[in-house]
């Protein structure tokens, strides 16, 4: 009977220390998951930021200058469309990554298009509220940069934790997916053209 026993408590000691280890092992996953999460939520407040900025700036423009009405307009429209794209972190997947960052991107081309135009008003460089708004878009595309590459980075913790062994079978039983990156627009590598 002692050999039974023995036997007996071998198993539950080895089930107790196997259990404790998966336990652990799940919980720093799902640390590791809200980690992104909370990352997704700073990139999308910085370009919500961005987003609020822009309708100011519009505003500005058209009272500054008699202004080119199509370039206003893109930049209204990319706007709409980037706003109207949310990507929920639970839900976040290779495609609507791609989506999310398409529309801003559009958004991005458009408000350089509607920056670069401005410099031929010189009555609206003297603005300072312009000039104020300017230098507030442009802190937000870096404060953008900075939040995506953090994300990438608790990113990329996230995804090399679950696919490591043994956190590869725990995160297999606990659903966690791989997560998406941000990745430089299409055209990026080619450097811009500047002519004079």
């Amino acid at each position: 009977m002692k050999k039974n026993t023995l036997v007996i408590l071998i198993i539950i000691a080895v089930i107790v220390i196997l259990g404790g280890c998966g336990v652990s092992k799940y919980n720093k996953i799902v640390g590791l998951d809200e980690t992104v999460k909370t990352s997704w939520g700073t990139v999308q407040s910085q370009y919500q930021r961005r987003s609020d900025l822009i309708p100011n700036l519009v505003a500005t423009v058209k009272g500054a200058a008699n202004f080119e009405q199509e370039t206003l307009t893109k930049v209204v429209e990319a706007r709409a469309k980037a706003t109207s794209i949310n990507v929920n972190p639970e839900d976040l997947t290779p495609e609507k990554m791609q989506q999310f960052q398409q529309a801003q991107g559009q958004l991005s081309t458009a408000l350089g298009r509607l920056l670069m135009v401005t410099e031929n008003y010189p009555q609206l460089q003297a603005n300072q509220n312009f000039r104020d708004l300017q230098a507030q878009i442009e802190g937000t595309e870096n404060r953008i940069a900075v939040a995506r590459k953090d994300f990438n980075e608790t990113a990329r913790v996230y995804n090399s934790t679950i696919r490591t062994f043994p956190n590869n079978i725990v995160a297999g039983f606990g659903g966690f997916q791989q997560r998406p990156y941000f990745e430089a627009q299409a055209g990026a590598e080619n450097a811009p053209k500047v002519q004079f």
